[in-house]
């Protein structure tokens, strides 16, 4: 389990806008250090290039608008967010939130959407909830990014194995459904590059080389399937090339368009139709809740990354600059045809491996994608999509983090095994919008029962003291938070007492929490004492929840209600009540 860094709530109320940006030029960074900072942004732009065509791809756009992400939203987001070294582009976390978007509204409305989260995400740093991830409990995490891993493996089977499915529309079980249904159609030319780069894929890591793995095997993939069409008569497979193609100001090709990113309004691109999806009330309203979801997801994903860096860097983030950074780059990139963007942890890490320390590394990442754009597309327009689904296959793999759910189903309490489990079932057969909102729910619950049980309330009976308690006198020992979970079962006992008793006193010593529910409980308690002529002494509750009581209603009475500090003080305030009509007949 991650273990969060802590900051003070004054270093996180002074946090301003740029703060990473602005630490970088105040640490004078030497000229060594701008040179490797160069270097690691080049090796993590080659790392970035085919991973975010191919999870542009996996979100159902072509290929150059993940490029698009990571050029704008990589260096936008480097430059305004919190952290130095996060690298931010398109994320496979996003996939399952992206794809049926793009399925039910286009390009368009996925843009719109992610322009709405934009937003959203500065909203939320300005509103300082950067400390988010913290409330999001470790099986709901797990479980939704087991589930994630799981639907990218499945929706890449089809390219994988060549498949030939007219459509994959409709919920996980009717996609899976058609997958295996179609697999007497399996192309093995398609099956045998996929096999062939997933080989490389896991062969690769062994040689420890600093050569990307997956450069390699995309490479290899991409060259085979090359020469294999050029000698074998009848081999064929299918390409980033021959699968898309792009019309831009009456420049037609197959592949990626080899120009920059241009500006222009997201609801002027095409909806489901083909038609420009336009900007109205309902479009917007029907894209709110996928908006929220992207932008809660970013969130996370960004935290996440951040404060995993922090443990391999050395260095702090500022969470609430991070979110704001994050949400003008998702604000500016679908300007210019990004997708939404969020910090992507594997780059992230290759990025400080290679030396990476600031901003700048993003910003070189980011320059470098767009000159392969310029100089490459032609290239790239040669790898086979067998290759582009092995490759996130393996990414599908490493993010299922499938040692973690295993560990965690076999040491966890029965509840949070019950919470991942669900939390992967609903991101599997429904979507990641359910589950979050499920297993935060769920989760919730369980905390809220587990806060119940530890709340107890107990009587003290007087032999069993040190103190010279006054007859007709019951003592209460509360222990816990009171809250609307609890106050009802801890006070319930004390709603009646003995026909003897003449004065209760509560020992709230222990109680760290008063919330409304609680008030009223005490309120209501205070109110039938009072008819029934028992006195009530409140002892040594914090002065910060006597305010509240008092705020109520609840306030000294002579002969009716009365606070102490000490259980003694308590006593001698039941003595005097005892000695006070009517309560002393």
């Amino acid at each position: 389990m991650i273990l969060l860094p802590r900051y003070s709530t004054a270093k996180i109320k002074r946090a301003k806008m740029l703060s990473a940006l602005r630490r970088s030029l105040q640490s004078k960074p030497s000229y060594q250090d701008i040179q490797a900072n160069v270097l690691a942004g080049l090796t993590v732009g080659v790392i970035a290039l085919p991973l975010s065509m191919a999870l542009a791809i996996a979100s159902g756009v072509p290929p150059q608008h993940g490029l698009y992400t990571a050029i704008v939203a990589g260096i936008i987001i480097a430059i305004t967010g919190g952290s130095k070294v996060n690298i931010s582009g398109p994320t496979a976390a996003f996939v399952v939130i992206l794809l049926p978007i793009v399925q039910k509204f286009g390009l368009g409305g996925l843009l719109v959407s992610g322009l709405m989260a934009g937003f959203i995400l500065v909203l939320m740093g300005v509103g300082k909830l950067g400390r988010l991830i913290e409330i999001v409990p470790y099986p709901v995490t797990v479980g939704f990014t087991a589930g994630i891993g799981v639907v990218i493996a499945t929706f890449q089977i089809k390219d994988f194995l060549g498949l030939s499915i007219e459509s994959v529309d409709g919920h996980y079980l009717d996609k899976l459904s058609a997958i295996l249904f179609s697999l007497p159609s399996i192309d093995w030319n398609e099956t045998l590059i996929g096999v062939l780069t997933m080989t490389v894929l896991l062969v690769w890591p062994k040689f420890r080389s600093k050569i990307p793995g997956h450069l390699v095997a995309l490479l290899v993939g991409t060259l085979l399937a090359w020469m294999l069409s050029l000698y074998m008569p009848g081999f064929s497979v299918a390409t980033i090339g021959s699968r898309f193609s792009f019309d831009i100001n009456g420049i037609t090709g197959n592949g990626i368009p080899p120009i920059l990113p241009t500006f222009d309004w997201p609801w002027h691109l095409p909806g489901a139709d083909g038609a420009p999806i336009g900007l109205s009330f309902e479009l917007v309203r029907q894209l709110l809740p996928s908006a929220i979801t992207i932008a809660i997801l970013g969130s996370l994903e960004s935290l996440l990354c951040a404060v995993v860096a922090d443990g391999m860097s050395g260095k702090k983030h500022s969470p609430n600059d991070e979110l704001i950074g994050q949400g003008i780059g998702n604000i500016i990139a679908p300007l210019f045809g990004g997708i939404p963007a969020t910090a992507a942890i594997a780059r992230t890490a290759a990025n400080i491996k290679s030396g990476g320390t600031l901003p700048l590394a993003s910003v070189v990442h980011g320059l470098f994608i767009l000159v392969s754009i310029l100089l490459l597309a032609p290239l790239l327009s040669y790898i086979p999509m067998a290759s582009m689904a092995a490759l996130l296959l393996m990414v599908a793999w490493n993010m299922s983090e499938a040692k973690h759910f295993i560990r965690t189903v076999k040491i966890a309490p029965r509840d949070d095994v019950f919470v991942l489990v669900l939390c992967f079932l609903l991101t599997v057969l429904f979507d990641m919008t359910v589950a979050v909102a499920v297993g935060m729910g769920l989760a919730a619950m369980l905390f809220i029962r587990r806060s119940i049980s530890l709340t107890q309330t107990s009587m003290v009976e007087g032999d069993h003291t040190d103190y010279d308690m006054p007859d007709s006198t019951v003592v209460y020992d509360i222990n816990g938070p009171l809250f609307f979970g609890s106050a009802q079962k801890a006070l319930r006992t004390i709603a009646s007492v003995r026909p003897d008793v003449r004065v209760v006193i509560l020992d709230m010593s222990e109680v760290t929490l008063l919330d409304m529910s609680a008030i009223v409980a005490m309120e209501s308690i205070a109110n039938d004492l009072q008819k029934k002529n028992i006195g009530l002494v409140i002892n040594n509750l914090q002065p910060r929840l006597i305010l509240k009581l008092r705020r109520a209603g609840v306030r000294k009475r002579l002969g009716k209600v009365a606070f102490s500090r000490t259980l003694n003080d308590s006593f001698e305030a039941a003595r005097k009540m005892l000695l006070q009509s009517p309560l002393g007949q």
